[in-house]
């Protein structure tokens, strides 16, 4: 995400938007940013997470997502484009243009999103009763940190810093 565009009063509206526009865009609690294009290393780490998640969910019905699926936070009033994200529940399938109940939410660090990235994205995920996890991942310094909800619905944070084999 680089830079404000303007101000729609819904998310409806900003659905209108992204269907007319070539450029996506992400919502928040009525302002309009522009996403920006990613490098070649943030597109490899996304594509080889995506390949690394088929075999774990081949076969039971959940989905797996990169870039251009749209993450619908409603009690944040925010619409987002995570990395990578994974959707478990059925009634994703009933739209095809967003998914409001991803259980994995994946994103990787650039320059300009990484204060985001940690802020506001991280807190609005937060919001979400479906996530189970979320993921950051700090290409710069080779570190990822990962909040669980564990199964009493509390918060639990990890990181590492080590040689990720996907990261490359």
């Amino acid at each position: 995400m680089i830079a404000l565009l303007q101000k729609l009063p819904s998310v409806d509206d900003s659905f209108c938007l992204e269907a007319a526009s070539s450029i996506e865009h992400e919502y928040i609690d009525g302002q309009i940013y522009a996403k920006t294009g990613a490098s070649d290393s943030h597109v490899t780490i996304v594509g080889n997470l995506i390949t690394l998640l088929r075999p774990h969910i081949r076969g039971t019905g959940n989905r797996r997502y990169m870039f251009d699926m749209k993450a619908w936070v409603e009690s944040g009033n925010c619409v987002f484009y995570p990395d990578v994200m994974v959707t478990c529940d059925p009634r994703d399938q009933e739209t095809s243009m967003f998914k409001r109940f991803p259980k994995l939410a994946v994103e990787v660090l650039s320059k300009s999103s990484e204060a985001y990235d940690r802020g506001d994205n991280f807190l609005a995920y937060q919001e979400l009763e479906s996530l189970q996890e979320y993921v950051v991942i700090n290409t710069r310094y080779q570190r990822l940190r990962i909040l669980r909800r564990d199964d009493s619905g509390r918060r639990i944070f990890s990181s590492t810093q080590q040689k990720m084999r996907f990261l490359t």
